[in-house]
């Protein structure tokens, strides 16, 4: 109407996940667990890419926002896995 674009992926929100759910959803892009180094699993995807994931119950937005990214998939992706 006044001509302001709202981006989609904006809209969406992130649920509160975990570790396990995180792993999981990332396993189906490729993504495998490396080693764990005290409370972080770090995992990868053979192609460079890799991130740390702490084991927690519940992980705040920030941080998985933080982990989508450094695994190359945008919020809208992620959220279709999940």
């Amino acid at each position: 109407m006044y001509g302001i674009k709202i981006n989609y992926c904006l809209t969406l929100s992130l649920p509160v996940v975990g570790y396990r759910e995180i792993f999981k959803t990332l396993r189906k892009k490729g993504f495998y667990s490396t080693r764990q180094t005290g409370s972080h699993i770090i995992i990868e995807n053979g192609n460079g890419l890799w991130t740390s994931i702490p084991r927690k119950k519940e992980l705040g937005k920030g941080l998985i926002l933080q982990i989508i990214s450094d695994c190359g998939l945008t919020k809208k992706e992620f959220l279709e896995l999940l």
